[in-house]
């Protein structure tokens, strides 16, 4: 089992598949279950790295509360494990700001896909997708705001694994409160300094981080385009999967091109 190391913390990874990083930066809470639709998607052409933020899946989790700065650094001394001087970013809410600075202050970014966020922490309350692991009944009830009614109703199979994985891998309610406040004390400032090409995905019903803050985020950043999808809530990554897919590989193709 690979791990990285940051200020004594040690940070869980995995990897498949060869070619260019495709490095997965999860949201609050969740584990790498998160990414099981996506990571398939580019290994092969791409190499595909699915990481455990500190305080979630077999990742450590010490003490909060925690920054985005904090889990740029240990983004960072993933990819410096893992050998990678420069990655392709896919950022999930939490993970979409971690990219976010990532690509403002460090030389490791290629390209951005930032996932269900915004440019600011501020106005966004991720409780209602929050739960702890030991309690089935509640993470069942958090996937309310994630997963529409209908995609629940029509695929119940899909929730009820989610709920098994989350029952594994999600934060404890001390870790999820560390990093939530990560959320709720970042701001990326003028967004004109980050110059890498992007695409910002979001389900145009989302609760919890709202469609305009992604369609906003876009319009601030020089080579930004946004796409949302109809219906979808917090998790587009699992309920429009296949379009999400599609979105992000012929993203990465494009940019590869460019």
């Amino acid at each position: 089992m690979p791990t990285a190391v940051a200020d004594g913390v040690e940070l869980y990874y995995d990897s498949e598949g060869d070619g260019e990083t495709v490095a997965f930066v999860g949201d609050a809470g969740y584990g790498a279950w998160q990414w099981g639709w996506q990571h398939a998607a580019v290994a092969g052409p791409y190499e595909s790295l699915v990481t455990d933020l500190r305080g979630a899946g077999r990742s450590d989790a010490p003490a909060g509360p925690y920054s985005v700065e904090t889990l740029v650094s240990d983004l960072v001394a993933v990819l410096a494990d893992a050998n990678v001087r420069k990655a392709h970013l896919v950022g999930f809410g939490l993970g979409g700001l971690v990219a976010l600075e990532a690509a403002r202050t460090t030389n490791r970014v290629r390209s951005l896909v930032l996932v269900g966020t915004a440019a600011s922490g501020a106005g966004i309350d991720p409780d209602p997708l929050s739960a702890a692991p030991g309690d089935p009944a509640a993470l069942r009830e958090s996937l309310a705001p994630a997963l529409s009614e209908a995609f629940r109703a029509e695929q119940p199979e899909v929730v009820d694994q989610l709920v098994s994985w989350r029952e594994r891998e999600d934060a404890d309610p001390e870790a999820w409160a560390a990093q939530a406040a990560a959320v709720a004390d970042y701001d990326a400032g003028p967004l004109y300094e980050v110059t890498v090409p992007t695409v910002v995905l979001h389900g145009d019903d989302d609760p919890v981080w709202p469609a305009e803050g992604g369609r906003a985020l876009a319009e601030g950043l020089p080579r930004a385009e946004f796409e949302s999808f109809a219906g979808a809530r917090h998790l587009v990554t699992v309920e429009r999967s296949r379009l999400v897919n599609d979105a992000l590989v012929s993203f990465l193709d494009s940019v590869g091109d460019d």
